[in-house]
């Protein structure tokens, strides 16, 4: 059986970055097109190669998934990422945005995976999606705000029943 990009994304993970690595995970409102994504993959490289936090090189990692997920990444068992260096991180992702004309801090749009595709809906209209059976219980949703390694593995793309979502399927036998 062929195994798709969103069954081996985990193979692209540092395997030599602490479990407690912090991740911080943003979330593009359009795929982005290949010949962006060829443009983005230098600047992150760039970013992560010259990241430092009070003048020490952090232990960096940034990638791009699926076309539409950028998740940065930093060890902190060596350097710790202080305030400026996480600021460092959101102007680049803000350098991406106006480069690109696209909006990477939008926290009102969720993401799901439907029939092997990234699916966008923005939160006002997630009942709607549920209740026309668009999003079921076992719709893999990108839970954004996992902060860890270990988390972005276990917990990034989970059934919507198994995430902050599960309170929102009732028993529709009421």
């Amino acid at each position: 059986m062929e195994q798709t990009i969103f069954e081996t994304w985990r193979e692209l993970v540092p395997a030599d970055f602490a479990d407690n690595s912090r991740v911080w995970i943003y979330q593009c409102n359009r795929m982005l097109m290949m010949s962006e994504a060829l443009q983005v993959e230098p600047m992150l490289e760039d970013f992560v190669a010259n990241w430092k936090s009070h003048g020490a090189p952090v232990k960096g990692y940034a990638n791009l998934f699926f076309g539409q997920f950028l998740v940065i990444m930093a060890d902190e068992s060596a350097t710790t990422v202080g305030g400026c260096s996480t600021d460092s991180s959101v102007r680049m992702v803000k350098e991406i945005e106006q480069r690109f004309r696209v909006n990477m801090f939008d926290r009102l749009s969720l993401a799901f995976l439907v029939k092997g595709k990234v699916e966008m809906l923005p939160v006002h209209q997630l009942q709607y999606g549920i209740e026309k059976g668009f999003i079921t219980p076992d719709t893999v949703y990108f839970n954004n705000l996992v902060q860890t390694k270990a988390d972005w593995l276990n917990k990034w793309m989970v059934p919507a029943a198994q995430s902050w979502l599960a309170s929102r399927y009732k028993p529709l036998t009421a």
